[in-house]
């Protein structure tokens, strides 16, 4: 696989209304660095974003989140977006069909090739998730490497 190159951070106010402009902003930093597919990769980042947003100490008043975008190779982005921490740790889980919300971390795994979970560097917290973004030229080689394509790997905190 090859290295890990960062294109972008991004910080944001922990409010919803930063969720769409972080969508927007990812899908032309990757359009700008050359790839093409970058619908999964936004929804990823809107559900990642609306989650630290919702759920954490981000969504605090005076909160931010931050959204780091990395190119992986010519075919994976991988998307980290940290938050300033909660008392649980994100976990899927299953909505009901009346449930208005839950399905955000479902979706990022099926969208990904792998996804995860790391504790911050001052106390927040890490989702992050590895997309693919352009078709590699040789359809065999995802550019994951050794990486699983069948299941999201949660690291617990």
């Amino acid at each position: 696989m090859s290295g890990r190159r960062l294109l972008a951070e991004l910080l944001a106010p922990g409010v919803e209304a930063s969720v769409p402009l972080l969508r927007h902003c990812v899908g032309r930093i990757l359009a700008a660095a050359g790839h093409r597919y970058v619908d999964d990769v936004q929804l990823v980042v809107s559900e990642l974003a609306s989650n630290a947003v919702t759920h954490t100490r981000s969504g605090r008043p005076g909160g931010c989140v931050i959204v780091e975008v990395s190119a992986i190779g010519d075919t994976l982005t991988r998307i980290e977006v940290v938050d300033e921490g909660s008392c649980s740790v994100p976990r899927p889980r299953e909505a009901r069909d009346s449930d208005c919300d839950g399905r955000g971390l479902r979706l990022v795994e099926a969208m990904s090739v792998r996804w995860g979970v790391s504790q911050g560097p001052v106390g927040g917290t890490v989702v992050w998730a590895e997309v693919v973004t352009a078709v590699p030229e040789d359809p065999q080689d995802t550019g994951a490497g050794d990486v699983p394509s069948e299941t999201a790997s949660v690291v617990e905190m």
